[in-house]
């Protein structure tokens, strides 16, 4: 007979090996490097230690055939602290012969002593699910976004991971860039580029800073969201090392906006080489200023070499975002469950702060280097 239960330290090898299966290469050998990250990050890392669990389901034959990743999330709302739940990974093997064992293991993790839960990669199947259950999408959170700054070296980049000879042709896209770049004006909105010479952003400048600062600039703009993340300084430190080394994007950059006199505007964080499309993981404003620091983004991705950059919407910067030639996508739901109606209003009406740092994507899991 089937059975849910929570993840034991026993379960990894099982899960490294149906973790690849589903999400990698089928015949991929497990490396002692991710079943050593699937173990820390699950129950080891600081936010694991809330009394939330990640929940394994054991099929009729006694082996696990589908697993739900969890991590935790402390959050505040007008002053009183809550337990979030982050659903990453969930992952079902065998639904020919037990079609309901993912809806068995959302329902028992929904029903966890958590005050909220939430997840971001919710697909199409899995966000049914989450509606059944009673959960709700957020739109606005729901959407990648992407700019495209250097149109040829964008598209032969998206051939690398088809066509290995398709970095052959990056000098020539490099070269084709650069002559359409120089022949647009500064000021020139098109889907195709963006000027090499730029009007630039007058009163407002971006300065690379380090984790530790980028920490302290992120708990400060967060601070006017009604219901926020509450990170303790340990596990806020540890998403930013997680976030620090280089990802199949390239290297890591923080950074801060100023305006002229110093004062903070914003801030945000992507992985992105010359020559790649860089990913963006957080985008923070100071109220009034989102328009500016997403301006001041795309410049310093520009400035770096990247043929593109993208990431998912937050309310706050949507309106901000409009006109200025980016375009969204719907890939994947972010997703809310609660009992509490005053929380579920929140997120609804903007208010709550969720994705990037506060989410799942951060993780290495979400990318393909551990080998």
């Amino acid at each position: 007979m089937s059975e849910i239960r929570e993840l034991q330290a026993s379960d990894i090898p099982a899960l490294s090996k149906m973790f690849l299966r589903v999400f990698r290469a089928p015949k991929a050998q497990v490396t002692e490097t991710l079943s050593r990250y699937l173990q820390h990050f699950y129950l080891e890392a600081p936010g694991q230690d809330m009394g939330l669990s990640s929940l394994v389901h054991i099929g009729d034959s006694g082996e696990m055939n589908g697993f739900i990743g969890v991590t935790g999330l402390p959050m505040v709302f007008e002053g009183r602290r809550l337990r979030a739940a982050i659903c990453g990974s969930l992952m079902v093997e065998g639904r020919e012969t037990d079609p309901m064992a993912g809806a068995r293991l959302l329902k028992a993790f929904l029903a966890g002593p958590q005050d909220l839960s939430l997840s971001e990669t919710a697909s199409e199947v899995s966000e049914s699910m989450w509606r059944k259950l009673r959960g709700k999408a957020l739109p606005q959170h729901s959407l990648d976004w992407l700019r495209i700054i250097r149109p040829a070296g964008f598209f032969v980049e998206l051939g690398r991971g088809r066509l290995g000879a398709a970095r052959l042709l990056h000098p020539f896209a490099r070269q084709a860039d650069n002559v359409l770049r120089r022949r647009m004006r500064p000021g020139d909105l098109r889907w195709s580029g963006v000027p090499e010479a730029r009007n630039g952003q007058g009163n407002f400048k971006v300065v690379e800073v380090d984790a530790a600062a980028f920490a302290e600039l992120f708990t400060r703009l967060v601070a006017s969201f009604r219901l926020r993340p509450d990170f303790t300084l340990e596990q806020l430190a540890y998403v930013l090392r997680e976030i620090a080394l280089p990802r199949v994007e390239g290297s890591a950059v923080f950074c801060r906006v100023e305006t002229r006199t110093g004062a903070l505007a914003g801030g945000f964080v992507y992985h992105g080489d010359a020559g790649r499309v860089a990913r963006v993981l957080q985008i923070l404003a100071v109220p009034g200023q989102e328009q500016q620091v997403v301006d001041c983004l795309i410049e310093h991705a520009a400035d770096r070499g990247a043929v593109a950059v993208r990431g998912r919407t937050q309310p706050a910067l949507l309106d901000a975002m409009l006109g200025k030639r980016i375009a969204f996508a719907h890939l994947a739901s972010t997703v809310i469950h609660t009992k509490d109606p005053a929380l579920m209003q929140a997120f609804q009406a903007g208010e709550g702060f969720f994705n990037g740092l506060a989410g799942e994507s951060w993780s290495r899991l979400a990318t393909s280097n551990i080998e």
